[in-house]
């Protein structure tokens, strides 16, 4: 993929002897004698490498790197002289050189140097591809769970359906939120995210809905809320469970006929725009206790999508450990890591109460702490190392399965008892959903 190569050196031996080398290697070869012609070839062709004399006949190769870097942005540049000294090889770094190797040129540290920067570019390939297909638009697995929402999404996605994702903290929900954003035909109008819980209850209202000059001291001038900025578009109502009972029966009225009035101003006004919550709590259980507004969730759960846990899921992270390797060995110029057997089944045995966030934040975290190619054992968080199971004899003969049950109801019936069978105060330690905890609690046979 890489193996294409730029010399520019006036020294025809130079040019004969790195041509045969780098061809030994599978590299395709292209010379130039000046800058002229490597500008002449620069135009015409990319070139993942670039090997830069900075002493020819027509000008300064140090000089000349501006130039190749705004014709190639990506390439890797080697300069290369038989009269180098640290000012030059400064120089030459500062105005973009990768790297400066002194003539007589080494072929094993030509090489070396050449084969660290093509694992670098390989990787960087990796991260472009990981870019265009992540965050914003792509969930990440292969488990019948997400093939499952995935489904769910290309059937709402092209209609403007009211959307109410639930699920735990950390398990994806924005991500699917804009997938279907990305998949409808709203797609190139704005996609405008509020979060319900990070809004004060007596700022929300002009936040949602906007401010007519005047309607109060400090309103030099109109300013738009949240559902007018999303006109035409998608409008992503984060934890929705936060929102107050009295913002809910203003927001309400927009929900079932896109009307509403800015703060400080009685006329109507009307914005195109559909919306797509999100919420980790359990609204059927906020409704019969009177902190969700019955009408409000109804009008909300046109369409449901349930996002897992990740324990719920866990054939998926293989491909989300893979996935957050690539993003972060890039981001932070190391080579793409491998993880040790110990690390993985550690890994693979971890309750993650805290979903993919927390995966990708310690993941995150060794990559950085690595020294080496392998992750190993030392750089495990604490939290996962008290999980690690690897100690266990054989003898006992449980599955992966029947040992995580073992001690998720051990875990649970312990927090029972100590909040004296509380399910809200459970349900908050564990950060996940009273129907969640409902159904664990009685497939664990906690709980008829």
């Amino acid at each position: 993929m890489f193996k294409k190569i730029l010399i520019i050196d006036d020294e025809e031996n130079i040019l004969r002897s790195l041509e045969m080398i780098l061809k030994s290697e599978g590299f395709k070869v292209y010379k130039a004698s000046n800058l002229k012609q490597g500008r002449e070839f620069l135009q015409k062709e990319d070139f993942p490498f670039i090997i830069l004399d900075v002493m020819l006949p027509d000008g300064d190769g140090i000089n000349f790197i501006p130039e190749i870097r705004k014709i190639s942005t990506s390439s890797i540049l080697i300069m290369i002289s038989g009269h180098a000294n640290l000012q030059m090889a400064v120089d030459a770094t500062r105005k973009g050189a990768d790297d400066f190797l002194e003539k007589p040129l080494s072929k094993d540290k030509l090489f070396l140097t050449i084969n660290n920067f093509e694992k670098r570019l390989v990787l960087k390939q990796k991260y472009a591809d990981l870019k265009k297909s992540s965050t914003e638009d792509h969930i990440i697995g292969e488990s019948k769970e997400i093939k499952l929402i995935i489904e769910q999404i290309d059937k709402i996605a092209p209609t403007n359906s009211k959307v109410l994702i639930s699920g735990e903290s950390g398990t994806g929900k924005e991500i699917a939120a804009h997938l279907i954003h990305n998949k409808s035909q709203r797609e190139k109008n704005p996609f405008i995210k509020v979060n319900c819980a990070a809004i004060p209850d007596e700022l929300i209202e002009a936040e949602l809905f906007g401010i007519q000059k005047g309607a109060f001291t400090g309103a030099v001038q109109t300013r738009d809320g949240k559902f007018m900025q999303a006109d035409t578009g998608t409008l992503f109502l984060d934890e929705i469970g936060d929102m107050s009972l009295s913002t809910q029966t203003k927001v309400l009225r927009i929900l079932q006929d896109s009307e509403f009035q800015r703060v400080g101003c009685n006329d109507t006004l009307t914005t195109d725009v559909r919306i797509i919550a999100a919420t980790n709590k359990d609204l059927a259980q906020m409704v019969k206790d009177n902190t969700f507004r019955e009408a409000h969730y109804f009008c909300l759960h046109v369409v449901p999508i349930y996002m897992p846990a990740l324990r719920e899921r866990k054939e998926d992270i293989p491909l989300l450990i893979r996935h957050f390797l690539v993003k972060f060995c890039f981001e932070n110029n190391k080579p793409l890591l491998k993880i040790s057997d110990h690390v993985f089944k550690t890994i693979m045995t971890h309750n993650w109460p805290g979903n993919i966030r927390e995966l990708k934040n310690i993941i995150e975290r060794m990559v950085i702490l690595s020294d080496g190619k392998i992750i190993e054992k030392n750089v495990l968080p604490v939290e996962l190392e008290k999980n690690d199971t690897t100690h266990l004899d054989s003898k006992n003969n449980l599955s992966l399965r029947e040992y995580r049950e073992q001690n998720e109801s051990q875990y649970i019936q312990q927090l029972m008892e100590e909040t004296g069978n509380n399910i809200s105060k459970v349900s908050k330690i564990l950060d996940v959903d009273r129907t969640y905890l409902y159904k664990k609690l009685k497939k664990l046979g906690i709980r008829e």
